[in-house]
């Protein structure tokens, strides 16, 4: 039986120690969860409490409630929707081995197209922007701070507001592995370097490019990112 200590906030404690048991496989994709009766025992909830939180992750995807069956974890990586990404980010501490690489591939598809319709609809708002970044103090925290800043403005300057929700979700979370992967300097370097660059495309309005650079960029951090994880670093890239 899971560790579970006695919640101050009853809905709020049980949602996080069933996602927290689901992401660290004491309740894998695939297997039961206990009955109502002892799952409420357990977590020191009251059942109603335990019934309104079961429903709410079966509505996010994480459970499958059916009447008269057990409650079956589903597998998130196929059965999940937006609300399982902001959990996944709420509960860091437990992401999966793949989250960081598969949420880089997912950058690495968006960024560049959203990079281009910023560039062709608002090329003012987007060197606006990163005319700031030579004046940035060179510290972790100012690179990470302001390349969250640089993808949410590129983000609204295209004109497709899903582009800001998905990147939203990330709030918090993106700075906090950004941090961590500004501590190197080869970092700090190679993306003010992206930060010119993408500066002289939009001055040109040339969007073809910026589309090209922020590929680019946007596939070497990929590869740092493996490469770090396959020599055993723990920095996390969030260029």
């Amino acid at each position: 039986m899971p560790n579970w200590s006695a919640p101050q906030r009853p809905a709020v404690y049980a949602e996080e120690s069933l996602v927290t048991a689901i992401l660290d496989g004491t309740y894998p994709p695939g297997s039961n969860l206990p009955g109502e009766r002892d799952l409420a025992a357990q977590l020191g909830v009251t059942r109603p409490t335990l019934r309104e939180t079961l429903q709410r992750l079966a509505c996010e995807g994480w459970l499958t409630i059916q009447q008269g069956k057990p409650t079956s974890v589903n597998d998130y990586w196929q059965d999940g929707g937006l609300s399982v990404l902001g959990a996944l980010v709420r509960y860091s501490q437990r992401l999966p081995p793949d989250f960081v690489p598969n949420l880089l591939e997912v950058r690495l598809a968006l960024a560049p197209a959203y990079a281009r319709s910023a560039v062709e609809r608002a090329p003012g708002r987007v060197a606006d922007y990163l005319a700031a970044y030579d004046g940035l103090d060179g510290t972790p925290e100012a690179y990470a701070a302001f390349d969250w800043g640089l993808h949410r403005a590129l983000t609204l300057a295209s004109g497709n507001p899903v582009y800001t929700w998905i990147l939203n979700g990330f709030s918090g979370f993106y700075e906090s592995m950004a941090r961590r992967y500004f501590a190197r300097p080869e970092a700090r370097a190679s993306s003010r370097a992206f930060y010119a660059s993408l500066l002289a495309t939009a001055q040109t309005g040339d969007a073809g490019q910026a589309e090209a650079i922020t590929r680019q960029v946007m596939q070497d951090s990929l590869e740092l990112w493996r490469h770090a994880s396959s020599r055993g670093i723990g920095h996390q890239p969030g260029r």
